[in-house]
């Protein structure tokens, strides 16, 4: 299950440094662990950061949030009761650990230990679910947290409703895609204040954002990676149930679906995952069957940094980096390429290539994708 090399664990950081560092421009968590991998601090790569980007070929540098901006975060937090827990800290969900995009830093409103429970299952589903459907949910997670297993959704309508309210008195997990002060939707406050008390509440997005469309994928991924498995309950073909059981499936974890009528839409989804070899579920027993207690450790930095680079005083020289950008930037197209394909192709060593690629990275020039590949940032806009 655990194939992923663990990022750089943040305990020895300082929350106020790691909140500005993942609230900068061109800064998403994938950048973030590499440029701190590389920087070999947060501190150092806030420092830096302004001075690779313009060497990418960024007009203006990229803007780092302030030191001000971040304790303010915080302060709101605070008055509003939530707490920030950062990568590698004990309360850290150690499966999310393991995924390259984990989110650097979680904010968590709740009983923040439940975060590290050892068995956890993520459930997933229609938004105007049926009946049944919320019925043999609630079954099901009732018999499943029965056996100290955590249940990890997403606040939603439906189902993620029905695994919610069936799970507060064993534990309960709401991933929510704005930040931890937006209620949504709107009619679920009453179950947000009742998780809230009896369970935990987390959020990846900055205090006082409201839910946008693209943030449902990103919250979607944190669901996969935190559980071992991800149970879906009707869903249709196009639905993001089927999102999050991608990411699970990305992540080598355990996919659950419980097989609906071909006469409803809303289990065309669940059926498409039973003939792509999901597991077919009927009953508690057929998910606990797959769910183990064993305990994760806590992340800790790598013994050999990505492409062995360990700290910025191996930086080439600007000839050197800009001759590598140069046949870097000829190798890549706006389709996804492996990073060991594009070194090979611009035959470029793997040590400048990593700060070319952070370079570009940070200019908002390419993007890196999950499981090694990096693309052209389509029409290169923040450069």
């Amino acid at each position: 299950m655990h194939n992923y090399i663990p990022n750089p664990s943040l305990k020895a950081e300082r929350a106020v440094d790691v909140l500005r560092l993942i609230r900068s421009e061109n800064i998403g968590p994938m950048t973030f662990y590499q440029l701190v991998k590389y920087c070999g601090s947060v501190s150092r790569a806030i420092e830096i950061a302004p001075e690779m980007s313009a060497r990418g070929g960024r007009k203006k540098p990229i803007r780092i949030a302030s030191m001000a901006e971040a304790e303010h975060e915080l302060s709101a937090l605070s008055r509003y009761g939530a707490s920030v827990v950062l990568y590698g800290s004990e309360d850290y969900p150690r499966l999310l650990q393991m995924v390259p995009d984990a989110p650097p830093l979680l904010t968590v409103l709740g009983h923040s230990h439940l975060l590290s429970s050892p068995r956890m299952l993520g459930v997933v589903g229609a938004r105007n679910a049926s009946a049944n459907g919320c019925l043999f949910t609630k079954k099901l997670v009732s018999d499943v947290g029965a056996t100290k297993t955590v249940i990890i959704s997403g606040l939603a309508r439906g189902i993620d409703t029905a695994a919610h309210q069936a799970s507060l008195a064993s534990g309960t997990i709401a991933v929510i895609a704005g930040s931890i002060d937006h209620i949504y939707p709107p009619e679920n406050e009453k179950l947000y204040h009742a998780i809230r008390e009896q369970g935990a509440i987390i959020a990846e997005a900055p205090f006082g954002t409201k839910p946008l469309a693209r943030h449902f994928p990103a919250r979607n991924r944190i669901i996969a990676g935190m559980a071992q498995g991800t149970l879906v309950v009707e869903a249709s073909l196009k639905s993001g149930s089927l999102i999050t059981a991608r990411y699970a499936l990305d992540y080598n974890r355990e996919v659950f679906a419980v097989p609906g009528s071909p006469m409803d839409p809303r289990c065309h989804g669940t059926n498409q995952l039973l003939r792509e070899g999901a597991h077919m579920v009927e009953s508690a027993a057929d998910i606990t069957s797959h769910l183990s207690a064993e305990t994760i450790p806590l992340a800790e930095h790598p013994s050999l940094p990505l492409f062995g680079v360990s700290s910025v005083g191996e930086t080439p020289d600007d000839t050197t980096l800009a001759r590598a950008q140069a046949a870097i930037l000829q190798a890549l197209s706006y389709s996804p390429t492996h990073i060991d394909s594009v070194l090979v192709s611009a035959d470029v060593p793997a040590h400048i290539g990593l700060a070319v690629l952070l370079e570009l990275e940070l200019a908002g020039r390419v993007k890196r994708l999950p499981g090694g590949f990096i693309t052209l940032h389509a029409g290169e806009e923040n450069v």
